[in-house]
């Protein structure tokens, strides 16, 4: 019996901030899979290892986490004013799907490098020396993202020296603006708090009524606060992953919050949307130390935040749930907002369990109500492989 060859499709293994995926020009795709739909799926799953019931993905790119099982198509955007298109697929490890409900702040990190780098952006607009500034359509939410990539003798410049909590080795820093941050996702209207309210009462059957805050910007998430589930906000991965009773409540929180939030319309819905939306759980600073055995003060921080991904804890911060963070600090009254003091505070720094990051917001309030132009962070990026994946036809 003849066995057909493996399919050789051009790729890019990178990490962006805290993350880790598989980058795709478009057009170096197979035909059928330059389109969204079952061909798509099917080839970035086996690109990735997944659906794996061992939970390993061993025979595949990803690394059997949230933050590693990751996929990305970009394009010469077809938008005015837009330099490239950037779908991102988060891929389930152990389940046949790919949930493409939301962005990845992290990859967001590598996509103006990659861009560059692939001939994605008018050479016009790139400098031999200094800041190239990518203008990036993010297709997942239809928002747009600014990249300012550091440019040495007209490559990419990936060393340098900026630090990153969650990554082992310095990089150059890329900059990122999320533009008018609040998602605008179905049945959310637009509306940076879907409910109306800056706090809401949750009720969870089996766990109780939670004060949260249900925002869209970044990535729809719910904050809750961590005493509530008989938490500090100062865990590590271990103290929730290795506990099912606290993922599966976490998991009823984030079911009932995504039905609250207008983003599914019935609880047996959350399964196939596990991307979005996050739950996260804050408290007031305390010290605390970091997964790396990093000493965090409590004067170093305005806020602690934990925040769960694909089911499990995040080994540091997602980086659309970093911007959520910093838009609902922005806005006095959220629970983000209260566990880091309260007032307006246009940045914080928050402390996750790889250490700490500072990210910003601008919030006005228009005609009652709150509007954000744009959340900034810094993170870095680098190519790790580049060549051709293979996988069987």
């Amino acid at each position: 019996m003849a066995h057909a060859p493996q399919i050789k499709v051009p790729a890019t293994y990178m990490r962006g901030g805290t993350s880790k995926g598989v980058f795709f020009r478009l057009q170096d795709m197979p035909p059928a899979t330059q389109v969204p739909g079952a061909a798509r799926d099917a080839l970035l799953m086996r690109v990735i290892g997944s659906p794996d019931p061992y939970g390993k993905q061993t025979d595949g790119m990803g690394a059997a986490t949230s933050s590693t099982s990751k996929t990305v198509i970009l394009a010469k955007s077809t938008r005015p004013d837009h330099d490239v298109d950037y779908l991102f697929g988060q891929v389930s490890i152990d389940k046949p799907f790919i949930d493409w409900s939301g962005n990845c702040g992290n990859l967001s990190a590598a996509v103006g490098p990659f861009s560059i780098s692939n001939g994605l952006v008018d050479p016009s607009r790139i400098p031999q020396n200094g800041i190239a500034t990518v203008r990036i359509w993010q297709a997942n939410i239809g928002k747009t993202i600014i990249s300012h990539v550091q440019m040495t003798n007209g490559a990419v410049q990936e060393t340098g020296d900026f630090e990153l909590d969650g990554v082992t080795f310095p990089a150059a820093e890329v900059q990122l603006e999320f533009m008018d941050p609040a998602a605008e996702e179905e049945g959310g209207g637009g509306a940076m708090f879907p409910t109306g309210n800056l706090v809401d009462d949750l009720v969870v059957p089996g766990v109780g009524t939670l004060k949260a805050t249900m925002i869209n910007a970044g990535i729809p998430t719910i904050f809750i606060n961590a005493e509530a589930v008989g938490y500090k906000g100062t865990e590590l991965q271990d103290d929730i992953n290795s506990d099912p009773k606290a993922l599966e409540m976490f998991e009823k929180i984030r079911a009932h919050g995504a039905v609250r939030m207008g983003l599914i319309s019935h609880l047996d819905e959350a399964a196939k949307r596990q991307h979005t939306p996050k739950v996260a759980f804050v408290a007031q600073p305390t010290d605390y130390i970091a997964s790396s055995g990093k000493e965090i003060a409590a004067s170093d921080i305005n806020v602690l935040v934990r925040a769960l991904s694909m089911g499990k804890l995040h080994h540091a911060m997602m980086g659309t749930a970093a911007v959520a963070i910093g838009t609902a600090a922005a806005i006095p009254g959220t629970l983000v907002n209260l566990a880091a003091g309260g007032g307006n505070l246009d940045a914080v720094r928050f402390g996750h369990p790889s250490g700490t990051l500072r990210v910003g917001a601008q919030a006005d309030k228009v005609d009652g109500e709150w509007q954000v132009k744009k959340a900034m962070m810094s993170r870095s990026a680098r190519v790790l492989m580049e060549g051709w994946v293979r996988v069987p036809g």
